[in-house]
């Protein structure tokens, strides 16, 4: 039996309901009678003591229960929502977070134990927060007082069926039993025993067990639930309220359909003898009408009864979608790529050796497995893409709290977010935005009273905006605030070195030198930034990921940084092109077209250094002279454009192979820092094959001596495959810089 894997499960889920708590407190800061926000708080605290106790993990029951408490003060209106309570509540939930922590360790009990302390101001705080100092009207769509509690005295019933393998997920069914009686009365229980094999056959790991029990003294159904909270996909879970009408029991019956579930109900006094025998007679007569919830209760989802609020129904709709979900471990999926690359590699070798020979049907059959393995492909990429909206959340607390600690008031504004790539891209995305998002509110945006003076409002706004484009990722840390001082990071480069006296530099150049190590323009180092080491880090991130950064900034009206990263590292569309005895890979997604050179241009192209492409210059680089390759060009040669980032160049090579599936293996740590090079991959024969670094060679090629005007008309190469649009070489010379 796997002990460990519930644990595990809820150590996710209480860090998922803590994001969403963490999320809904940001949003009550500016809306507090946000009725939607105030039952997320509450649902996520109740949620986690809830499963906590089932688990034994005390001390984070009694810490989330002052949380519930509180958040059930807010709901019932008798307590109002302002910054100093969402700032405690906000310092809370990081507590909590911290407990959650101590779980992801061999010694659990005894950190949890360690961390009681820490939390015994928080507890003091929140136990003020109960005093009656302040009222509230209750928010718009929050119950009264007293809505959906139970009646004093009165009992619940629960219907519970677990599945066969619930104990092999490391749950215990008796202690839910043991979790009800902490938080009611267990009057009653009726043990269902559902087809109990012979002892011969039983299997010691399987679960036969069901229950019917009466619960008292329980404040409301949201309790209840909570229990079975871990139990959603392995079980089928009933709750009738207090005094529930007989066509309820009847449908519960009819549910069931179990012999013997009318004397369980009679022996843990659900129903009297009379009851039971008018519920059979609904049911006989068909008129026990549908189960409450009877589709949710099918997914194993706890099901609410009649008199269910809308956030209950709410909450049941979303455990029915979760239950449509599988959580995998990202080390399965990373095996699971590497698996498929290896297939992708011999797919490439049975191709070649398929169209070696003359054989028809094989050829056909080859192609058809390609096709395959391509969806395969495709099929098992998009397992690993996940959507930036996480990463981008998290930094909704930064703005709050690094806001408040520099006396600034800033908006944070999300788009995008639903954009989706690698989740080891994400993963690696996250330190440099983090930089990039502390230097907006520290260097960026002024303060309120600079603003006013400027005649900006006292707000600052941040944006974080991804988007796909070209084969790539594209993400956005824009600032309205007074934008880069030019002439002070000049005068700063030129102290330290960095530029010489009388070079001359573009503004793209001048913004670039804040990416340079130690290199920083503030008066005074701060807990948040002037070490002059934030930057450096966002750059050599973004580079290990194979990717550029624009920086956009306009004086006074702020800054755009936009980091262009690709969207997988691991398998990617190819195009392979030959020079001399060589291979070189081409992203795709990064191809424009490919022309080739008559007789004439070849010469007149060696001499100039470019190619006029209908009208537009077209800067070109020789990756036989880049690469140091023996031999010389044979009867033809052939230019692919290239375009990154609305930038293009053309590659001069000598045969155009088609397109490859390009399985993206790292070079190891020699050649880590190759220029030019991003990576390699295997071809169908067993040779190696370099991946050009396409960002990097065309910033070479575009840096490279300067760019002649364009030839006559009469002189212009012919495109061997048309594409797309032309280019706007011309904009980026003349500093065209990112556009917000």
């Amino acid at each position: 039996m796997n002990q460990e894997a519930a644990p595990h499960t809820f150590i996710a889920e209480s860090r998922e309901l803590l994001r969403d708590m963490e999320a809904a407190l940001l949003t009550l800061e500016r809306s507090p009678a946000d009725g939607e926000a105030i039952n997320a708080v509450f649902r996520a605290m109740h949620t986690i003591k809830g499963s906590s106790g089932v688990f034994g993990f005390d001390t984070m029951v009694e810490f989330t229960h002052a949380m519930e408490s509180v958040a059930e003060e807010i709901r019932v209106g008798r307590l109002a929502v302002d910054e100093p309570l969402v700032a405690l509540l906000l310092a809370c939930g990081d507590h909590v977070a911290g407990l959650i922590d101590c779980l992801d360790t061999d010694d659990r009990m005894a950190r949890l134990e360690a961390a009681r302390p820490a939390g015994a101001e928080l507890l003091r705080q929140l136990a003020g927060c109960m005093q009656p100092r302040r009222r509230a009207t209750p928010a718009s769509g929050l119950p009264p007082p007293g809505a959906g509690h139970g009646v004093a005295g009165a009992s619940w019933h629960v219907s519970a069926r677990f599945a066969p393998d619930v104990l092999r997920h490391g749950m215990d069914p008796l202690s839910l039993l043991r979790y009800l009686a902490t938080i009611g009365q267990v009057e009653a229980v009726a043990a269902r025993w559902d087809a109990m094999p012979d002892a011969a056959e039983m299997d010691p790991e399987a679960c036969h067990l069901g229950f019917e029990l009466q619960l008292s003294g329980v404040a409301g159904r949201q309790q209840i639930e909570a229990a079975f909270e871990f139990v959603r996909d392995a079980g089928s879970i009933v709750v009738l309220e207090p005094h529930a009408a007989l066509d309820e029991y009847a449908a519960l019956l009819q549910l069931r359909a179990e012999p013997g579930l009318g004397d369980a109900l009679l022996q843990c006094c659900a129903l009297t003898p009379d009851e039971l025998e008018q519920a059979l007679e609904l049911t006989a007569a068909g008129r026990a009408g549908p189960p409450a919830g009877g589709a949710a209760m099918a997914s194993g989802a706890v099901a609410p009864a009649s008199g269910a609020s809308a956030s209950d129904a709410q909450a049941v709709g979303r455990a029915a979608a979760e239950a449509r979900s599988v959580r995998v471990h990202a080390g399965k999926l990373d095996d699971l790529i590497n698996l498929v690359g290896e297939l992708v590699i011999a797919s490439a070798g049975i191709s070649l050796g398929a169209q070696r020979t003359l054989d028809g049907e094989l050829r056909e059959a080859t192609a058809g497995m390609n096709r395959l393995v391509e969806e395969v492909r495709d099929a098992a990429l998009s397992l690993r893409m996940v959507p930036i909206r996480d990463t981008f959340s998290r930094f909704s607390r930064v703005v709050h709290d690094l806001g408040r600690d520099l006396g600034k008031e800033v908006e944070l504004v999300i788009s995008g977010a639903e954009t989706e790539l690698d989740k080891s891209m994400v993963e690696r995305l996250s330190d440099p935005l983090m930089h990039l998002v502390r230097n907006a509110l520290d260097h960026g945006i002024e303060s309120p009273e600079q603003r006013q003076l400027r005649g900006k409002p006292p707000r600052g706004r941040l944006q974080l905006h991804a988007c796909h484009e070209t084969g790539s990722i594209v993400v956005e840390v824009a600032d309205d605030g007074g934008g880069l001082d030019r002439e002070r990071i000049l005068q700063r480069a030129l102290e330290r070195g960095l530029v010489q006296p009388g070079q001359s530099l573009s503004e793209r150049e001048i913004c670039q030198l804040i990416m340079e190590p130690g290199f920083s323009t503030a008066q005074e180092v701060t807990s948040v930034s002037g070490r002059g080491i934030g930057m450096d880090v966002v750059r050599r991130n973004v580079e290990g990921l194979r990717g550029s950064i624009a920086i956009d900034s306009v004086p006074g009206e702020g800054t755009a940084i936009a980091l262009r990263v690709p969207l997988t590292l691991a398998i990617i569309d190819g195009f392979l092109v030959g020079v001399g005895r060589s291979t070189y890979v081409i992203p795709l997604k990064m191809v424009v077209e490919c022309l080739e050179l008559s007789p004439e241009d070849r010469a007149r192209v060696r001499e100039s250094g470019y190619v006029n492409l209908r009208g537009e210059v077209l800067p070109l680089l020789r990756l036989r002279e880049l690469f140091d390759l023996a031999g010389s060009p044979g009867r033809r040669e052939n230019v692919v454009v290239v375009d990154y980032g609305g930038r293009r160049a053309g590659f001069v090579v000598d045969a155009l192979q088609g397109e490859f599936q390009t399985v993206v293996k790292p070079l190891g740590r020699l050649f880590d820092r190759l220029e030019g090079v991003s990576g390699s991959t295997i071809l169908g024969n067993g040779e190696v094959a370099l991946i050009l670094d396409v960002p990097a060679l065309v910033q070479q090629v575009l840096q490279a001596g300067t760019v002649r005007p364009a030839p006559e008309p009469g002189h212009m190469a012919q495109p061997a495959m048309p594409a797309g649009a032309g280019g706007a070489l011309a904009a980026e010379q003349q500093g065209d810089s990112f556009v917000r």
